[in-house]
C-alpha cells in the first residue's frame, strides 16, 4: 500500500507535541502544503509562520533552542537546506544547537515542480556540517520512527522525505537509531546500499537479480550521518561488490559517503545509481526515474557491472 509522507509528518508532529511541551514547529508559509493545518488548529500557539523568509526561520529556530525550546523546522528541502545554508551553518551547526529540520519534496520525486524544486544536493550540503545527524526515510513507518529518534537525540538533525507517496516496507514502530541501518535481504554476490524511495527499487532489483541466479544483499541506510560503518564494511567483505542507490546526485550523497568509508576500510568494486551531475526537469516521478536511471532495472544492471569488475579483479590476482 502507498501512503503519504506528508500525512505521516503531520500525525507524528501532533503526537510529539503532546510528549514534548517545549516543542514548537516553524514554517515559511508552507504549513498547508505540508498538510499541517490540523496541527495548527490543535496547537495554534506552537506553530510559527515566518512568511517566505527561510533565513529568518532558521535563525529564529536557533534562538528558540538557545532559550530552551525544542524547535522543529519544516518545509520543502530546497528551501530548508540550500537557501538558508549560512544560517544553518553559523547559527545552528556551529553552536551545536538542538534544532530539527524535517524536509519534504527532496529529489526527482518532486516531479512536475521541476528542476528548481527537485533538490539533488541536500544530503551533500548537510553532510559537510559538523554536529549534524542525517536521516532519510523510505516509507511512512520509518518517517514516524525517524522523527522520534531525532527528538530523542540532543543536537541538530536533518530528516529527508519525499514529496508524497511511498510503498509500505516496514511495519509500524520499526526501530530507527543514530548510526543504524537495516539489512532487508541477505545475499552473497553483491550488496545494494540504498536510502529513501530507492529502497523499494532496490528490493525489486534484488528480485530481478534472483531470477538470474544472483543473490543480492539489500541494506536500508536510513542513517546517512553517521553511517552504519560496521554493517556496510561487513557486507562489502561478504559480497565483494557494492552498489549505492539514491534519489540524489551521485556527488556527495550516499554513494560518496559509502565510497569514502570503503576506500579507507575495505575497497571493493562499486557502482553508483543516482543522478549523474545533472539537474532534473518537470515530469511524472516514474518518467523521471526512467530517464535518469533510477529504476530497479538500472540498479540490477549496475550490480552486474560491479560483479563483472569483481570477477576480473579475482582473475588478475
Amino acid at each position: 500500500m502507498y501512503k503519504s509522507f506528508r500525512a505521516a509528518l503531520s500525525k507524528e508532529l501532533e503526537k510529539c507535541a503532546k510528549l514534548y511541551p517545549d516543542l514548537v514547529v516553524l514554517n515559511a508559509d508552507c504549513a498547508r502544503a505540508l498538510q499541517l493545518s490540523n496541527f495548527t488548529k490543535r496547537f495554534p500557539d506552537r506553530m510559527i509562520c515566518v512568511g517566505i523568509s527561510e533565513a529568518d526561520m532558521l535563525t529564529t529556530a536557533a534562538g528558540l533552542s538557545a532559550a530552551g525550546m525544542l524547535p522543529v523546522v519544516v518545509g520543502f528541502s530546497m528551501f530548508t537546506t540550500a537557501k538558508p545554508f549560512e544560517q544553518i551553518r553559523q547559527a545552528i551547526a556551529y553552536p551545536n544547537l538542538n534544532v530539527k529540520i524535517i524536509a519534504t519534496h527532496a529529489g526527482l520525486c518532486v516531479g512536475k515542480d521541476g528542476a528548481t524544486h527537485q533538490i539533488l544536493e541536500d544530503i551533500a550540503i548537510m553532510r559537510t556540517l559538523p554536529n549534524f545527524k542525517i536521516f532519510v526515510a523510505a516509507d511512512v513507518s520509518e518517517t514516524s520512527s525517524a522523527i522520534s529518534a531525532m527528538l530523542l537525540h540532543d543536537g541538530p538533525a536533518y530528516l529527508r522525505l519525499g514529496r508524497d507517496m511511498a510503498q509500505d516496507i516496514f511495519e509500524e514502530g520499526k526501530d530507527v537509531k543514530v548510526g543504524g541501518s537495516d539489512v532487508l535481504r541477505q545475499g552473497k554476490d553483491v550488496a545494494i546500499v540504498a536510502c529513501g524511495l530507492m529502497v523499494e527499487q532496490s528490493l525489486k532489483a534484488a528480485e530481478i537479480l534472483k531470477a538470474d541466479g544472483i543473490d543480492a544483499t539489500v541494506i536500508n541506510a536510513y542513517s546517512l550521518k553517521p553511517l552504519d560503518s560496521a554493517t556496510i564494511i561487513q557486507k562489502a567483505k561478504e559480497n565483494g561488490a557494492v552498489i549505492t542507490a539514491e534519489d540524489h546526485s551521485i556527488i556527495g550523497g550516499l554513494g560518496g559517503a559509502v565510497a569514502e568509508l570503503l576506500a579507507s576500510s575495505y575497497p571493493v568494486p562499486m557502482e553508483f545509481v543516482g543522478v549523474k551531475d545533472l539537474f532534473g526537469e518537470s515530469g511524472e516521478q516514474d518518467e523521471l526515474y526512467r530517464k535518469y536511471g533510477l529504476t530497479a532495472e538500472d540498479i540490477a544492471k549496475a550490480a552486474l557491472r560491479a560483479m563483472d569488475r569483481k570477477d576480473r579483479s579475482v582473475q588478475n590476482v
